[in-house]
C-alpha cells in the first residue's frame, strides 16, 4: 500500500495530465461529429435550394460526414500523444486488408459513385430494380432507398442496381398500354374492334394525338386474342389501364361477344 502511495504521489501530476488529455479527446470526438453533423446538413440544405437531386445531396452529405468524423478521431488520438502518422500508415494497411475482406461493401461504394455521376434515376422517380418497384427516395454510400406501392421501405445494395437492369418509368411523359383480350372463335372480330376502338378513344384520360393500335395478335388454343394500345400520360397510366379492363368486360358482355376461359368439355358418344 505504501509503494502505492509513493507510486501515486510521484506521478499524481502526469496521472492527472492523462485524465485531462483523455477528456479533451473525447470532448474532440464529441465535438467532430457535431460538427460533421451540421456541417453535412447545411450543404445538403444549400445543394437542395439549388434544386439538386435530393439523392445526390443525401449521398455528398454522407461522405462529407464520413470524412470529418474520421478527422476528428484522428485529430484526438494525435492529441492523446499517439504518433498519428505511424498510426495512418497502419490504418492503411489495415484498411487494405479489411477491403479485400469486405469487397462488397466497397463495390457497393463504388456503385454509389456510378449511380450519382450516371444518374440513371433522380429523386421521386419510379423505377424497378433488383427485382423490387418503388419510388426513389435516398441514395446512400452503399444502399439506395425506395418507397414500395404499398408504403414499404426498402433498402436494396448498390451493387445490386448497377449489375441489373434499371427501369424507370418517370423519364418519358407518356406511356403505352398493353392490354391483350380474348374472346371467343364465334366472336365478330369486326364488331369488337370496333367497341374496342369506342372504349379507348372516348376515354378522357387517353391522348388523342397517337394513334391507339388494335389488331389480332394470336390465335390461341381457345381464343382469338387481340391487342389494344392506347397512349396516356405517365401519371395516368394504371387509373386508365385499370378502368378500360372493366369497360371492355362489361360491354363485351353487353355485345354479346364471348370472353373465354379455361374449361374442359366431356364428350360421350352412345353406341348401338
Amino acid at each position: 500500500m505504501e509503494m502505492i502511495n509513493e507510486w501515486y504521489a510521484a506521478n499524481q501530476e502526469l496521472l492527472l495530465q492523462y485524465i485531462i488529455d483523455f477528456a479533451i479527446a473525447i470532448a474532440i470526438i464529441i465535438v467532430g461529429k457535431w460538427v460533421a453533423r451540421l456541417v453535412s446538413n447545411t450543404i445538403i440544405k444549400i445543394l437542395n435550394s439549388k434544386n439538386i437531386d435530393t439523392a445526390v445531396s443525401s449521398f455528398v452529405g454522407s461522405i462529407i460526414f464520413s470524412l470529418i468524423f474520421f478527422v476528428s478521431i484522428i485529430a484526438a488520438i494525435s492529441h492523446m500523444g499517439f504518433n498519428t502518422t505511424s498510426l495512418v500508415a497502419i490504418i492503411g494497411a489495415a484498411g487494405l486488408a479489411v477491403g479485400l475482406a469486405l469487397q462488397g461493401s466497397l463495390s457497393n461504394f463504388a456503385s454509389g459513385v456510378l449511380l450519382i455521376i450516371l444518374k440513371p434515376f433522380k429523386s421521386g422517380d419510379f423505377v424497378e430494380v433488383a427485382g423490387s418497384a418503388g419510388v426513389v427516395e435516398e441514395i446512400h454510400i452503399f444502399s439506395t432507398q425506395l418507397r414500395s406501392g404499398d408504403n414499404k421501405t426498402l433498402i436494396i445494395p448498390n451493387s445490386a442496381i448497377t449489375s441489373g437492369t434499371i427501369t424507370n418509368y418517370s423519364t418519358k411523359p407518356t406511356r403505352r398500354i398493353d392490354l391483350v383480350i380474348g374472346v371467343s372463335y364465334d366472336a365478330d372480330l369486326a364488331k369488337t374492334k370496333s367497341i374496342l376502338a369506342s372504349i379507348a378513344n372516348n376515354h378522357e384520360l387517353v391522348l388523342k394525338d397517337q394513334a391507339v393500335t388494335i389488331g389480332v395478335s394470336e390465335l390461341a388454343d381457345s381464343s382469338v386474342n387481340l391487342v389494344l394500345r392506347p397512349w396516356v400520360k405517365s401519371s395516368d397510366y394504371w387509373p386508365v389501364y385499370f378502368e378500360l379492363l372493366e369497360t371492355i368486360k362489361v360491354q363485351l358482355d353487353e355485345a354479346g361477344i364471348e370472353i373465354p376461359y379455361p374449361q374442359m368439355g366431356l364428350h360421350m358418344n352412345k353406341e348401338d
